[in-house]
């Protein structure tokens, strides 16, 4: 097949200083399972579907997923080329297949992250970018939790930065507080219901949709626009993957 995806020699470069150490017998080639695993996120075909040049479907799907590497790879990707002197956080819905979110949960799993909202069965990642709409960070959650449960969770990920662009989803007396004790002046609107206006910088708050313009591009991958996994770190995985192949890499 000719529209075959496969990194090249100096995208290898850069993503094997994050591979983990072969123990005993050595891996089979990283190039081949890495490349079937990232084009079989990006079409959103089924792993046992996997063009036979990736090698066996089990061992696209098995590698390294729950070690959180692809995690690692972007963290230490975009840690290199941030630009955080500004930095953008929002959520998305990404919906849930039936085949993702059909099964009951097993006694003592702390669930699969799927939640029912009014456009279905979801799970509902937020991420936090740097000024040019570089995802650095991301946190996953069923469907119908509050944008304020991703801010909190990830306050201790923000990077040093000046500024933080947010909507008015996350306008708040706490979040505010947050933000500035860690010397992140927020520039959030005030919501309607508001007595009192809240002043913010509306020229520096036009650049809050290039949050919007990544995931827009992450959807572009079919298995992350549609989860298909049952595992919420197979998942997370594949978000990861996207976000590393788009915008680091």
């Amino acid at each position: 097949m000719s529209d075959l995806f496969w990194l090249t020699d100096e995208q290898m470069e850069r993503l094997r200083p994050f591979f983990p150490k072969s123990h005993g017998k050595p891996r089979v080639d990283d190039r081949r399972v890495l490349s079937g695993i990232i084009f079989v996120n990006r079409n959103g075909m089924r792993w046992r579907d996997a063009p036979r040049e990736y090698g066996p479907h089990k061992t696209l799907y098995k590698r390294w997923g729950d070690m959180g590497i692809f995690m690692r790879m972007m963290d230490g990707l975009s840690a290199a080329k941030a630009e955080p002197q500004t930095i953008i956080i929002d959520a998305t819905y990404l919906k849930a297949h039936r085949t993702a979110s059909g099964l009951p949960v097993k006694k003592g799993d702390p669930g699969r992250l799927i939640g029912r909202t009014k456009g279905g069965m979801n799970t509902k990642p937020h991420a936090v970018t740097d000024q040019n709409g570089r995802p650095l960070c991301f946190f996953i959650t069923d469907g119908q939790i509050s944008d304020y449960t991703g801010a909190s969770a990830l306050l201790d990920s923000l990077p040093m930065a000046q500024w933080l662009l947010a909507d008015r989803g996350y306008e708040a007396g706490w979040f505010r507080d947050a933000l500035e004790e860690k010397g992140i002046r927020p520039c959030i609107p005030g919501r309607r219901s508001r007595g009192k206006p809240v002043k913010y910088d509306k020229r520096k708050y036009k650049r809050r949709n290039r949050i919007e313009i990544m995931f827009g591009r992450l959807k572009d991958w079919r298995r992350v626009a549609t989860r298909y996994d049952r595992g919420p770190t197979v998942f997370f995985s594949a978000i990861c993957r996207a976000a590393t192949v788009i915008f680091w890499l």
